[in-house]
């Protein structure tokens, strides 16, 4: 189920505090909900409010950007008011980017699945225009710092996104050259579990980040199916 019916409505719950819950409330007055029964809201507003800080990294938002955030979620009609005031509200200025990092590190601490899922989202904002500036890999690598993710993780990530990393099999799965084949074998069925699509939605991620864990996971499988070929094992 789509969680942009609840976005602009209202459920007795938890009200997001710090950074993320003032901007919905400059923009809403009230938005409460569960988001131990609904995560996906949660995420959704936590990608909402990082993704409008991602599209200024560069200096401007281009229409590019903002056509890439309506393609990856697919914001219906009803929606789009509640969702344009929330991601102009956050683009105004990079600053601030890291508290809204570190709370959402805080609201999905020990699930580092959902918080890759966030990075790939704001990935796919930052290639909008085809290119990764150098203010966004600052931006995104400061992010996943935050996330708790190690430099090769983050390389890893980058690398289902952009190219040259593309042709590499060993970063897009985040193994080394010298990595033993099972060690690879276990890399690449914790990847598989990790980004399938079912395993998405088991974690409350919208389904609008469907089309986003087919083609990662599409990427990972052809990375293996290289490295199988390379090193002659099945």
């Amino acid at each position: 189920m789509s969680i942009w019916g609840k976005v602009g409505g209202a459920s007795a719950g938890f009200l997001v505090g710090g950074p993320i819950g003032a901007l919905v409330g400059a923009v809403a007055g009230h938005f409460i909900f569960d988001h131990e029964s609904d995560p996906g809201v949660t995420f959704t507003i936590a990608v909402i409010a990082l993704a409008g800080k991602m599209a200024k990294a560069d200096g401007s938002v281009s229409d590019a950007e903002l056509e890439a955030f309506a393609r990856v979620f697919r914001v219906p009609p009803q929606e789009e008011a509640n969702v344009r005031r929330i991601f102009n509200l956050a683009r105004q200025d990079v600053a601030g980017y890291e508290a809204y990092a570190q709370q959402i590190a805080r609201l999905f601490v020990g699930n580092p699945a959902i918080l890759e899922d966030v990075l790939d989202g704001l990935f796919e904002i930052a290639k909008a225009d085809g290119v990764l500036h150098p203010a966004e890999a600052v931006f995104l690598e400061r992010v996943a710092e935050i996330f708790g993710f190690a430099p090769g993780e983050f390389r890893r990530i980058r690398a289902s996104h952009f190219a040259p990393e593309l042709t590499d099999p060993y970063v897009i799965l985040g193994v080394s050259y010298s990595a033993s084949v099972e060690e690879i074998r276990q890399t690449y069925r914790r990847l598989v579990r990790e980004n399938h699509p079912d395993s998405l939605i088991a974690r409350g991620v919208p389904q609008e980040f469907e089309k986003l864990a087919n083609d990662k996971l599409a990427a990972i499988n052809a990375a293996y199916e290289v490295i199988q070929k390379e090193r002659d094992f099945h």
